[in-house]
């Protein structure tokens, strides 16, 4: 087998009706604060928004009301970064794109001028654009790329018996049997036990595989395991409510069942925690000990029918997909 918003209402804030500023009254109105074409103001904006050019200050009188406040102006969406990402002794955007697999250079140029590219994070449009793909982060269609050949990301089916170790001091099979005639020096993103089964991911990439690993992120993971059945109908609901273990609460993201045989059954959970055990010390409180256990999916990444003790690199899409998983 292989927050919520602040209560109005309270009192000492500001209430509808109130003194405070309302729409129409003489309070500062959107649009209305920006210097004015003509005005002669500064363009540069000290902390908070305010201008040292005659712009709307914090706590100051009513200001005029500019031409421009028109309700199509007040609905504009938050403009989008717009410094120059342009690194004259980088590499051109398209050529970039092409090497990553994003096909020809004519068609990551269609991807530039229908502005699905950004560069840290400024939309480009501009084909003659130039970026560091080492120092700049590039995304297409929010899924960021990664340009540098130097980092590995591999999925690596762990057979049983193997334990989630570069090298043991005990002597034991260890992921070093099979991936260590590799030059990089990889880790392994969390861990499965020795016997559990199925996908875990190696990489080079240490800063992704901190985040992935990093508890904020709460990165999927799907368990398939093998039980003593049949399963009774109020498990799922068990496991979704939360179960007390030793070291607190813990709950799956979703529960099904997948096969029933005679005397076991085989059932499927997704959790985003990685605390020791957990899959099986929460079917074993409610009643269902685990016969035996496989990882079949981290985030993005599926074993699919990868063999036991082999590895395959990771898709760019699967990349990308993990490093959007991690925040970055």
């Amino acid at each position: 087998m292989t927050p919520k918003p602040p209560n109005s209402g309270r009192s000492g804030g500001p209430n509808r009706g109130s003194g405070g500023p309302q729409r129409g009254s003489g309070g500062p109105q959107r649009g209305s604060g920006g210097p004015q074409r003509g005005s002669g103001s500064s363009r540069n904006s000290g902390p908070g928004g305010v201008r040292s050019g005659g712009g709307r200050v914090k706590g100051s009188g009513p200001v005029p009301k500019s031409r421009d406040n028109t309700p199509q102006q007040a609905m504009k969406a938050k403009p989008e970064p717009s410094f120059d990402v342009h690194d004259p002794a980088g590499t051109r955007l398209q050529k970039l794109l092409a090497s990553a697999g994003f096909g020809s250079r004519r068609a990551c140029e269609k991807l530039i001028e229908q502005g699905r590219v950004t560069v840290d994070g400024v939309r480009t449009k501009e084909l003659g654009t130039r970026v560091d793909p080492v120092n700049q982060i590039v995304h297409v269609d929010g899924t960021r790329v990664v340009f540098d050949d130097t980092k590995v990301y591999l999925a690596f089916n762990k057979p049983l018996g193997v334990v989630s170790t570069m090298n043991d001091d005990l002597g034991r099979v260890s992921l070093s049997d099979y991936v260590g005639q590799r030059n990089e020096r990889l880790f392994h993103v969390g861990r499965l036990d020795a016997d559990t089964e199925g996908l875990l991911l190696l990489t080079n990439d240490g800063d992704l595989a901190h985040q992935l690993q990093h508890p904020a992120y709460g990165v999927p993971k799907t368990y398939v395991a093998q039980v003593r059945g049949p399963v009774g109908r109020d498990v799922g609901a068990q496991l979704r409510a939360g179960v007390e273990l030793e070291d607190g609460k813990a709950s799956v993201d979703s529960f099904k069942l997948v096969d029933s045989l005679p005397g076991k059954a085989i059932v499927e959970l997704v959790i985003h925690e990685g605390r020791n055990h957990v899959v099986r010390r929460m079917l074993d409180a409610v009643g269902y000990p685990v016969l035996a256990l496989a990882r079949t999916q981290v985030g993005p990444v599926r074993l699919g029918e990868l063999k036991p003790g082999r590895s395959r690199a990771l898709t760019k899409e699967e990349v990308g997909g993990l490093h959007r998983a991690a925040g970055m």
